[in-house]
């Protein structure tokens, strides 16, 4: 009995396929172990008041402030094994003059008042905050900018995450516009939009990776040099283009065919 080339192959591909993946996953292990042995060895510019943090989690407002450190162990710690409906999380995405401007006075305001009154009725989101001064790595991880409220849809493991942002008024928002936010029949209906990127915290590919830890260092690293430093390095790179382009060309150098018009010197006195 003979066994066709088709039927060999399709027996193999699962096999191929799962090999594949098996090594994929060893060598992403591997450098995500690398990248957690690199990233012991960088100083986190972040800074987290312990005692405040404690006291607005078991206050009035039952607020939970995120650092790059506790973030996912305090997103999924509400979230019962096997559930099977999504345990929301309201985060502000806030900062002080680094990365608000000052401008974020407003909204903080508001979303503290409304803690409060979530934290009283069953079934309203839980809340947190990330302050993008105090984190800034896990801002830039997040690609993240100040002045959003986000939403997260809390699975357990690995279940995707679904996640909402939205851009709230850093002027005029008020206590009593989140909590009509939270009465809306639906996200979209709220205004709310679903986070689908690279630096989605769960799902994205750059999280999959093991990269975000990586990149929310590098662009906190960009945002340390001034403006005039970078003006400066472009200003130099563009001189020394202009000053390889406009250099002689080298003694010796090959020179291009003679023009079809010209005639050899010999030919010439021949004449």
């Amino acid at each position: 009995m003979r066994f066709s080339k088709s039927l060999l192959a399709a027996a193999l591909s699962p096999l191929l396929a799962s090999a594949q993946e098996d090594l994929f996953g060893q060598y992403k292990a591997q450098f995500q172990t690398l990248m957690d042995k690199v990233g012991s060895y960088i100083p986190n510019p972040g800074t987290y008041d312990a005692a405040a943090a404690l006291e607005a989690k078991l206050g009035s407002m039952r607020l939970s402030t995120l650092t790059m450190e506790n973030w996912k162990e305090t997103l999924y710690e509400p979230v019962a094994a096997g559930a099977i409906v999504p345990t929301e999380w309201w985060i502000l995405i806030s900062g002080r003059n680094k990365t608000c401007f000052g401008h974020c006075g407003v909204i903080e305001k508001a979303f503290n008042e409304t803690a409060a009154k979530f934290a009283v009725v069953p079934g309203s989101p839980l809340m947190g905050i990330v302050n993008c001064d105090d984190q800034p790595i896990l801002c830039n991880a997040w690609s993240a900018g100040a002045g959003s409220i986000w939403s997260f849809n809390m699975l357990p493991p690995p279940a995707p995450v679904d996640i909402y942002k939205k851009r709230l008024n850093l002027t005029t928002t008020t206590s009593e516009d989140l909590v009509q936010l939270n009465a809306a029949e639906s996200k979209a209906e709220a205004g709310f939009v679903l986070l689908d990127s690279w630096f989605h915290p769960f799902n994205g590919k750059i999280t999959e990776l093991g990269l975000s830890t990586l990149y929310g260092y590098t662009m906190w690293a960009f945002g340390l040099v001034p403006n005039w430093l970078f003006m400066l390095i472009v200003s130099f790179a563009s001189r020394s283009m202009m000053s390889n382009r406009m250099q002689p060309p080298r003694a010796g150098a090959p020179r291009g065919p003679a023009g079809a018009g010209a005639a050899p010197a010999g030919a010439a006195g021949r004449r």
